[in-house]
Parts: structure tokens; sequence; C-alpha cells
């Protein structure tokens, strides 16, 4: 890689650091939030419906976007925008203000994913595209770690609003050293077309990996927004103890993202690693409510955590195999979509079970069905994907 190229990845890694701040603020201080603002577990579930919504509105228009126009504008204006947002979060005391600024806030965070993930790959070989987009990810979860690190500490110090400013605000000057010191990779011109984008609707292989991607957000969505709210409410932990065990999650979340990748490149098979890692995370998370050791609540969580972003790139990665780089921007949009769809009914139904049943257990029991469901597509994806190779490769 040249020295352009590593000098604007680690810039877009370091944002994400940064953005992830404000981004796992929310689920780890939600007992906080909740209190402060006297709202039910189904009230905060609209919090991440809201910022989840707008979030699925853009993704496809982010994609087309960031492919017609280049990443690098539309990274700084959903970093600049969501921070700005969030600050504004930790100022309000009324829920339909903070359903307001959440849903809001979600459209600039589009902003950053698939371009985001579109400037990492520009500046890696094609051999090595999983591994970069994993680096994505490697950004929010050192970020994440931070976060359940200091979090609690300056919320019991100062309250959650105070520290949620000061990450915030943090956000803003991420943004402005981007905007100073980043650049595009040079290409040509990509000329991309609406018509583009509605074309890429007869691909199997996109929906194949949109189904997938629904199946991933549920997951990420269940245990990163409410394994907090779990382990206060259901088993007795303090907010500062919850933030001990996210930081643990997110330490073991950090490199397997990354090595997820480098496990796909080197496979030459994303689909495997698809469906083992959707395997375990079955398991997984039946384990997590059903488990009463909180020795073994740990283990399982420490499990968990290894294997769920651990096919992130791989499953990012196949869409721009078969479809070629041009539309990266757009079949990540696409496929992204779908994730947030399937984020969006989690975060909201998860509260619902809680305050309905008085416990999380038959929600993680639906994600653990929704797993298996996703086994059986990265089956269909190892199909697809052959035939989709075999198709671009033809003269």
């Amino acid at each position: 890689m040249t020295r352009d190229g590593v000098r604007n990845s680690a810039l877009v890694v370091f944002c994400q650091v940064v953005h992830w701040l404000t981004i796992t603020a929310i689920p780890l201080l939600l007992p906080l939030i909740r209190e402060d603002l006297q709202i039910s577990f189904t009230q905060a579930g609209m919090l991440s419906v809201a910022a989840t919504l707008s979030y699925a509105l853009m993704q496809i228009p982010a994609g087309y976007l960031s492919d017609r126009f280049g990443p690098a504008r539309l990274f700084f204006i959903g970093l600049l925008g969501w921070s700005a947002l969030s600050l504004a979060f930790g100022l309000i005391h009324a829920f339909w203000l903070a359903l307001l600024t959440q849903f809001v806030a979600g459209f600039f965070r589009a902003l950053l994913f698939a371009p985001g993930l579109a400037l990492l790959a520009s500046w890696f070989p094609p051999g090595r595209r999983a591994t970069a987009m994993s680096l994505f990810m490697l950004g929010g979860f050192t970020g994440s770690i931070v976060l359940a690190l200091v979090g609690p500490l300056l919320a019991a110090l100062y309250g959650w609003r105070a520290a949620f400013i000061f990450f915030s605000a943090l956000g803003i000057g991420a943004a402005l050293i981007y905007k100073a010191y980043a650049k595009e990779n040079p290409r040509a011109p990509q000329q991309l077309a609406l018509l583009d984008v509605f074309r890429l609707a007869r691909y199997p292989v996109l929906w194949v990996c949109s189904g997938l991607q629904f199946v991933r957000f549920t997951v990420v969505t269940a245990f990163n927004f409410w394994l907090p709210s779990l382990l206060v409410a259901d088993r007795g932990l303090s907010v500062q103890e919850a933030g001990l065990v996210m930081a643990m999650s997110a330490a073991l979340m950090a490199p397997s993202s990354t090595l997820g990748g480098y496990v796909s490149d080197r496979l030459g098979n994303p689909p495997l690693v698809i469906g083992a890692a959707l395997a375990i995370l079955a398991c997984t998370s039946t384990l997590l409510v059903a488990v009463e050791s909180v020795p073994l609540l740990l283990l399982v969580i420490a499990v968990n955590s290894i294997f769920l972003q651990f096919y992130f790139g791989p499953l990012f990665l196949v869409p721009m195999e078969v479809l070629g780089p041009r539309t990266a921007g757009t079949a990540t949009g696409f496929t992204n979509l779908f994730a947030n769809i399937g984020g969006l009914l989690t975060a909201y139904a998860l509260g619902v079970v809680k305050d309905q049943t008085g416990a999380f257990t038959w929600g993680f029991f639906g994600v653990s069905g929704v797993c298996l469901i996703g086994v059986a597509l990265a089956v269909i994806l190892a199909r697809v994907r052959q035939r989709g190779l075999a198709a671009r490769a033809r003269p």
C-alpha cells in the first residue's frame, strides 16, 4: 500500500473510533437515559428504531452518491452531522425530541457507512479487500472499548448528558481533522446512472446477501443494543459492571473482524466463513439467556463477541466480487438497507418482549432461529456466488 493509502485508511479508522463513542453510548448508558427521561423498555427501543429507520432509508442513496461523486466528502458530512446531532441529544429532556433527534441523525450516519467501506476498499488491492472492509469495524470496536471503560465513569461523575456531549464534541473535532488531511483515491469518473441502481436488483447474489445482512444486523442489534440492559435488568449488574463486560466484548470483537476478513481472503471462500460464524451465533444466542452461572454467562458472551462480526468483511465483499467495484457503494447500500430493517425490527421487538414477559429470554430464542435461517442462506450464497463469478469470467 502507498503512503497515501496508509494515511487515508488510518484517518477513516480513526473517525470510526470516535464515531462509535456516541453510537455505543446510548445502549451502554440506556438504564440512566431511561430513568432520566422516564421511559419504558419499548420506548427505549424506539430510540434505536428512529435512528435505524432513517439510516436504512438512506442506504441506497448514500451508496449511489458515493459511486457517483466520490465517498470522501460524504464521509465528512456524515460524521459532522451525526456528531452535532448527538451533541443535541445530550441536551434534550423530552422523549419526542429524543426520537426526532435520533431520526435526523440516522440520515447523516448513513453517509458514513457505504462511503467509508468504499474509501477503505479503494486503497487496497482486490485480494485484500475483505481485510480492508474489516478495518472499518476495527475502528468501531476500538471506540466501543474506550466508551465501555470511560463512559460509565464519566456518567457517574458528571451525568450521562455531560459524557454524551463530550464524546460528541470529539466527533466534531475528528470530522474537521478528516476534512483537513484526507483525500480521494484518484480514479476515473464512474458515470453511474440512476438506471444502473435499478438494474442491480436483477442479480440473485444481491438478494441472498440482503437476506444475510438482515440476519447479521438482527443479531448485532440484539447483542449490542440490548445486552447492557439485559445485564442490568435481568442479571442485576450495575452500569459500571455492564460497561466492563461490554469492554471485554468489544476487545474480542476488534481483532475477530479483521481475522475473519483475513481467513476469508486466504480461503477464497466467504460463504463458508459466513455460515460457520452464524451456526456458532445460533448456539450462543440461546445460551445467553439459558445459562445461570455468571462465569458461564461471561464465557458465552466472549464466544458470541468473537463471531458476531467475524464475517462482516466476507459478506460485504461478495457483491463486489460478482458485480465489480464500479457499483461497490450502491451494492453496499442496497444490502445494508435490509440489514437495518432487521436491526429496526429487533430493537423494537426485544423491548416489547421485555415489557410483556419481564425478561429478554424469548427475544434471544428468536434471534437464534434467525441465525439458523442465515446458515441456510450461506449455503445458497455459495452456489449463487460460483455462478456469478463464472458469468463474470466469461468474455
